[in-house]
């Protein structure tokens, strides 16, 4: 189920008109817009307002050819049929925003002035804030002198604010005060005239069904934003008063439900993460599947492959590695390691106990070096980070460059069967299984490139480095601030458990199984 596009349609059949039915006793809403206008021009004689304050104000009415008028205060009258975006029922009424309420802003008093800030008790707020139903706190405090001071005004519980900038989520979004605050020039705060709640929450209610369409009013270059005039002019339709209090309350029993829906599919999501992580995590710790007796241990497979690098070094194909290290268990059932000639007791170092069929290696001791390789030809297909699909670990789409144009990061070689690891913010996990398809492609040297030498089978290496055990493990060597990091050595250090190669075999396919049947089930919640 689709929560997002069911609130989005009950928000428009109530805005519409079509989510409850017209009591064709009910006073027309032009009588409850005869009765705002009233009321302002009664605080002008009271000296509450000033004349002009409402010397925008007008009237839409329907003209006996059925097109849509707006009379204004100095009797001009001018068609704005082309402005109505669709028609109301009997007794509904268009108007602007600027005629039911009075829209104000803020300000952001001088930072460098402590006297604004220190000891400060008045809220100010943000469009940040807006992210929030109902804003119910503040970050930032000014004091009285700010408010004497600068254009910030105090405004009411229950005061709208609407975001003016932000080119994310946040502009076009609308929120409720729900403590006394002020805001920045960013905010637009609409406070109905008479304080009609029902008017504010039908307000709040119709912004939040209108948030694109508000959002594309902005003007500007290269930030567009919103400003109080775009908010004043927005047409907004109006119930009956006896209507809109029957709209809100069943529009407000449909949303709950939907919102617990939401909710609850939010957490069977979450749930259904959790089952990934731990299925992961068991069939990497040698728990997803039993072990067959028959598998050639891990142990002799490491044996053989360093008999093949020995043989190799004899040939002189290729040169003798330090770093080389061997794990093995010794007499006591502790773990040691033998690295150029010296043993050390690494207990403390194994993370988990594993079977024992498996092994514990080293990352320079199942990964092949890393190749670098220039681009030929007039274009190459480029990986960087931004191809990387990092929720579902795959290789989106490679870029097309001309070679002309080669970044100086583009040089790792890739081949099917590679697992590209990002060294920047590993924690974002960009990690992808490279496939027949993309072979051919150069990567950007912000990977590690894991190519089994044979110790790893491709998919299974793939699995292992994606589980909490290795990202989570390698996150904590990150240095840096802006872009924190990992090194090659970090991830070729890192300790890695050596399944059996046919066991490796058996684990891919019961991860796949359980993969696609959780995938499934979050399929038929979308």
């Amino acid at each position: 189920m689709d929560t997002k596009a069911l609130r989005q349609k009950i928000l428009d059949l109530a805005i519409r008109g079509q989510l409850v039915p017209q009591d064709p006793n009910d006073e027309p809403a032009s009588v409850l817009l005869d009765r705002i206008r009233a009321e302002k021009q009664k605080m002008v004689k009271e000296g509450k307002l000033k004349a002009k304050d409402i010397k925008n104000d007008s009237v839409i009415f329907v003209g006996e050819d059925n097109l849509h008028y707006e009379k204004f205060a100095n009797g001009s009258v001018r068609c704005i049929e082309d402005e109505i975006p669709f028609d109301l029922p009997e007794g509904w009424a268009w108007s602007r925003i600027k005629n039911i309420a009075s829209i104000g802003t803020g300000a952001t008093p001088l930072k460098s002035n402590t006297e604004y800030y220190v000891g400060g008790k008045i809220s100010w707020i943000t469009s940040a804030a807006t992210c929030d139903n109902i804003i119910k706190s503040a970050t930032d405090y000014i004091t009285e002198l700010a408010v004497q001071e600068t254009n910030c005004q105090i405004y009411p519980v229950g005061t709208l604010v609407v975001a003016m900038y932000g080119e994310g989520k946040t502009r076009g979004q609308i929120s409720e005060l729900g403590i006394a605050a002020c805001t920045n020039q960013a905010c637009a705060a609409i406070q109905v005239w008479g304080g009609n709640a029902g008017v504010s929450q039908l307000v709040k209610m119709f912004f939040s069904y209108n948030y694109e369409n508000i959002r594309m009013k902005a003007k500007g270059g290269q930030q567009p934003n919103l400003n109080q005039s775009i908010i004043a002019e927005t047409l907004i339709p109006i119930p009956p008063e006896n209507e809109i209090m029957r709209l809100l309350d069943f529009s407000h029993t449909c949303l709950n439900e939907i919102q617990v829906i939401t909710e609850n599919k939010e957490r069977t999501f979450q749930l259904a993460n959790q089952a990934r992580t731990k299925i992961l995590d068991l069939a990497i710790r040698g728990k997803l599947v039993p072990q067959d007796p028959n598998d050639e241990p891990a142990s002799v497979l490491l044996e053989r492959i360093r008999a093949e690098k020995e043989e190799l070094i004899k040939q002189g194909k290729i040169k003798r590695d330090k770093k080389e290290s061997v794990i093995f268990r010794g007499e006591d059932n502790s773990y040691y390691e033998k690295i150029d000639g010296k043993v050390l007791c690494i207990d403390d170092n194994i993370p988990f106990e594993i079977p024992e069929s498996w092994a514990w290696c080293r990352g320079y001791s199942c990964f092949e070096g890393m190749t670098s390789i220039k681009p030929q030809g007039e274009f190459f297909d480029y990986i960087d980070i931004d191809a990387i699909d990092n929720r579902n670990h795959c290789i989106k789409e490679a870029k097309r460059l001309p070679v002309s144009k080669t970044p100086s990061r583009a040089s790792r070689a890739v081949k099917s069967g590679s697992v590209l690891f990002s060294l920047v913010r590993p924690y974002l996990e960009n990690i992808a299984l490279v496939e027949e398809e993309h072979s051919h492609c150069i990567a950007s040297t912000g990977f590690y490139i894991c190519n089994s030498n044979g110790v790893f089978l491709p998919e299974f290496m793939f699995f292992l480095m994606v589980s909490r055990y290795v990202v989570n493990g390698l996150n904590q060597y990150m240095k840096g601030d802006n872009s924190p990091s990992i090194s090659k050595d970090n991830i070729e250090n890192w300790l890695y458990p050596v399944p059996p190669l046919e066991e490796q075999k058996t684990i891919c396919f019961k991860l796949k199984d359980a993969f696609s049947a959780i995938e499934r089930m979050e399929k038929s919640l979308s």
